[in-house]
């Protein structure tokens, strides 16, 4: 059973930092790209960053390059997206998926961005 697990979210006065992760479980993770998706109140889904199987491919949504950094763990079977300089429409609730096929996502973490 593929299981998405994220945590980490919660609640940041602008320009702050969170740390969010996302546990893998239930499939051979290190052999799956894997992509961060969050979407804000009210709006659509929106693509945030994808991470290829070794980490040798890395892409950012143009609204989060150079505050985002998203990392992998293959030996951990974790993902991680670090959150710096966050804005007030950074807030959303952020989900993990498998990048190329998004057929599983996990119950998401909600990031708050308010002073």
């Amino acid at each position: 059973e593929v299981q998405l697990v994220e945590s980490g979210g919660g609640l940041v006065q602008p320009g702050g930092s969170l740390r969010l992760s996302c546990a893998a479980s239930g499939f051979t993770f290190k052999d799956y790209a894997m992509s961060w998706v969050r979407q804000a109140p009210g709006k659509g889904l929106e693509w945030v960053s994808t991470i290829y199987e070794g980490g040798t491919g890395i892409y950012y949504a143009d609204s989060v390059k150079g505050r985002f950094t998203i990392s992998r763990d293959n030996a951990k079977n974790t993902l991680t997206l670090q959150l710096n300089s966050l804005k007030t429409e950074d807030t959303a609730m952020y989900y993990c998926t498998r990048a190329r096929a998004f057929d599983y996502w996990g119950q998401g973490t909600q990031v708050t961005v308010s002073s």
